[in-house]
């Protein structure tokens, strides 16, 4: 009898991916397709789940002190009910005498593995009953499919993978278990009862809690933060052309570009050292500023008095000065309507320029898209939350338009980059962006991808990065319209890398009235490179010019963190053409003419609350949340969770309504419940609030995935710390304590009283 091979999917969805590679007569039967040499069957997900206390002894049925800390020697599994039929096929199938040859075909990570795994314990497989093979894939394209199966390593080969799986679910089990109930007991009520709500367990997890403390600790950053006003002093300058084009330096009409100057100190400045400024480029209060203003404009008035022998520029701003009589108000628009003069008074209205820098600056494109990246440019630009975003490319995975989404890795292989080229040729299809695949098919920057950054095997444990895969084009006409959406950002993305960097020019001025010096930045994109695929960023002005958001402004809207920016001034794209010329012959000693001065009013302000995308890089990165893409390339290490994991423990909390997800904005803050769940949390078990030390279990995990530290060894550590910190609730009575913490966050959330989100 011939012995036939038996192909484990994931899913149904897979399995068909799985059967449509093979190129056999399969039959579809219950559960499972079958031809003359072959079987693929499919779980449904998770067949087999961890048993609840209670199934090891009833006694567990009621939560107790008495039964804490709940430490299993063996622990127990079962069968999850509701797949219980598809269990017993996969069952079956396994230890049919004619299926020889076992290909394990789940998703090619921990969990897949840990899905794998506990069928066939519950089965009764094992090493030495059959030859079992893992087959690990980055798509599910033909191709890749029949290269997983050719190259499929002995199962034993992820044993060390398959431990680090074991040990989260046992991991996340324990601390759930004992945490839970150790709390609930011994708080639980107090909560229930400051809520005026029925009975409520509390429910804590060694990453949920991690994830609801840097929710409430930022809410809390927000609700303490004072703000500072400062005002800052802005010139109102003018470039000017002749009409005609041509420089005349006459009479002729002429056409002007406005723009301003920044004022800031230096060591010449009447304020140098003053304790009246706020950093370096404004005041503390708004009269300072406007003395500035009448200093600045007095020297000018002084010098054109008739008899005045002795208006020099070291008057200007002398004691006893009227403050405030040319300040413009906060907001108003620049001109000379905003500088006020005595009548009849006239003078040459001009700044000096006394410095100009121009330096060249390459941005290189970005690194591909890993799981976390995705989420978070989904969340900000389609405001659709992680779990969402993993769904998608989920789906794309599954029609074969992507590589296997539940990655880190932000570069590809360098298996994968010596055939790049069939992922660009199928792209040349794509009609949205087939164009830059034929461009860069045509050079040769795609052929010395290998040997960039974005090839390193190194920054690989699993999987490459999410790419396209330049196959299934013909599904996008079968997905949604936010399906596509997500799928041209990871072809742009990707074709991104193989264009050369976009380089600008910088141009920074500065220029001088009364020893007070005044500063202009400018950008201009001479060379757009990667862009030319990705977008261009900014929106052109009537004058072909782009603001940068205004300092300490982000772009959405949203000020940064805490202070504004120290450089202050506003960075302006410049795309006129008339404007740059004009701008690119200016030269030491040149006078620009000068329309008059404006109070620019500013405040300091609060964190920026977590929205879903910044809160997944902010786990990626160990409760860091570095939104400079350069920067987090160089994080090393473990973050909170997975991957797979952070899309899905985002939802529980807000699930269980412990935090409030703002769908429209995907804004996160905490409810009252989770608010009050910090403060127990933080009074019993602090570390399960750490970061870093929620981050080091996942190393923990890592290290046990790479043969580092052994089962034991870990085990040992983490019973250790269940049974210290459970005993340690046990002995606590800090009740009263707590309430004091409860009464401080009540009036937040008094009914009626809308938080801004």
């Amino acid at each position: 009898m011939s012995l036939k091979s038996l192909y484990i999917a994931e899913k149904p969805s897979v399995a068909q991916e799985f059967g449509k590679a093979l190129h056999e007569n399969l039959v579809r039967r219950d559960g499972y397709l079958e031809s003359e040499n072959s079987v693929v069957t499919w779980c449904v997900g998770h067949l087999v789940t961890m048993s609840y206390p209670d199934k090891y002894d009833e006694k567990y049925k009621r939560w107790s002190f008495d039964t804490l800390p709940f430490l299993p020697k063996q622990f127990q599994y079962e069968v999850i009910p509701g797949v219980k039929k598809q269990f017993n096929i996969v069952k079956g199938l396994l230890n049919r005498k004619d299926v020889g040859t076992i290909f394990v075909c789940t998703d090619s990570g921990r969990e897949g593995e840990y899905i794998y795994r506990l069928v066939a314990q519950m089965a009764g497989i094992r090493e030495d009953t059959k030859p079992q093979k893992r087959v690990w894939i980055d798509s599910q394209t033909e191709e890749e499919i029949q290269r997983g199966i050719r190259e499929a390593k002995d199962l034993a080969a992820y044993d060390n993978l398959s431990d680090a799986a074991y040990l989260r679910a046992k991991e996340d089990y324990l601390m759930g278990i004992n945490f839970s109930r150790a709390l609930s007991l011994r708080y639980a009520y107090a909560v229930s009862d400051y809520l005026g709500k029925k009975y409520q367990a509390i429910s804590v997890g060694r990453v949920m809690t991690c994830v609801l403390g840097m929710v409430v600790r930022r809410e809390r950053e927000i609700r303490a933060f004072q703000k500072t006003p400062f005002y800052r002093v802005m010139s109102q300058l003018e470039l000017q052309l002749p009409a005609d084009g041509q420089a005349d330096g006459g009479q002729g009409s002429h056409q002007g570009f406005p723009f301003e100057g920044e004022w800031r100190v230096w060591e010449e400045s009447r304020y140098y050292q003053s304790p009246k400024l706020y950093k370096e480029n404004g005041f503390r209060e708004r009269k300072d500023a406007e003395a500035l203003i009448d200093a600045l404009n007095g020297r000018l008035l002084a010098d054109t008095q008739p008899g005045n022998q002795t208006g020099t520029a070291g008057q200007a701003g002398v004691p006893g000065m009227q403050p405030g009589a040319a300040a413009m108000q906060s907001g108003q628009a620049g001109g000379a309507a905003g500088t006020q003069r005595l009548p009849g008074s006239s003078f040459d209205k001009t700044a000096v320029v006394v410095k100009i820098e121009r330096k060249q600056e390459k941005k290189n494109p970005p690194l591909l898209y890993n799981l976390a990246e995705l989420q978070n440019d989904c969340s900000r630009r389609f405001k659709i939350s992680p779990d969402q975003t993993l769904q998608i490319a989920q789906e794309l995975y599954e029609k074969k338009l992507v590589t296997y989404p539940r990655t880190d890795a932000r570069v590809l292989s360098t298996a994968i980059a010596k055939q790049i080229d069939r992922n660009l040729k199928g792209l040349c299809r794509y009609q949205p962006a087939g164009q830059y695949a034929q461009n860069i098919l045509q050079g040769d920057a795609w052929k010395k991808i290998g040997k960039t950054r974005y090839t390193n095997d190194k920054q690989i444990t699993d999987h490459y990065a999410i790419i396209p895969t330049g196959q299934g084009l013909e599904q996008l006409q079968r997905i949604s319209e936010l399906s596509r959406k997500v799928y041209d950002c990871i072809v742009r993305r990707f074709l991104s890398i193989f264009y050369p960097a976009a380089v600008y020019r910088k141009i920074h001025l500065i220029t001088e009235v009364d020893r007070e010096r005044f500063h202009s930045s400018f950008r201009i994109l001479e060379q757009p490179g990667y862009l030319e695929v990705a977008g261009m960023p900014g929106k052109q002005s009537a004058k072909g010019r782009t603001n940068t958001p205004d300092a300490g402004e982000l772009q959405d809207g949203s000020r940064a963190n805490g202070n504004p920016k120290d450089t202050g001034a506003e960075e302006t794209d410049i795309t006129d053409a008339a404007f740059l010329e004009q701008l690119t012959k200016l030269k030491k000693g040149d006078r620009i003419p000068l329309a008059g001065y404006r109070i620019r009013e500013g405040e300091t302000s609060p964190p920026k609350r977590y929205t879903s995308g910044s809160m997944i890089l902010a786990m990626e990165n160990a409760g860091q949340l570095i939104e400079d893409e350069e920067l987090r390339a160089q994080i090393k290490g473990s973050g909170i969770g997975t991957s797979a994991t952070r899309a899905e423990i985002l939802k529980k909390l807000v699930a269980i309504k412990y935090l409030a997800l703002n769908k429209k904005t995907q804004v996160i803050t905490p409810t009252q419940m989770g608010e009050m769940v910090y403060d127990v949390v933080d009074a019993s078990i602090r570390p399960l609030l750490n970061p870093e030390l929620t981050a080091s279990w996942e190393k923990g995990l890592t290290y046990v995935s790479e043969g580092s530290i052994t089962t034991d060894e870990y085990m040992q550590k983490l019973e250790a710390f269940v049974a210290r910190h459970t005993q340690n609730v046990q002995g606590l009575r800090n009740q009263s304590a707590l309430k004091q913490a409860f009464d401080r966050a009540a009036p937040y959330y008094k009914k009626g009283m809308k938080m801004k989100r």
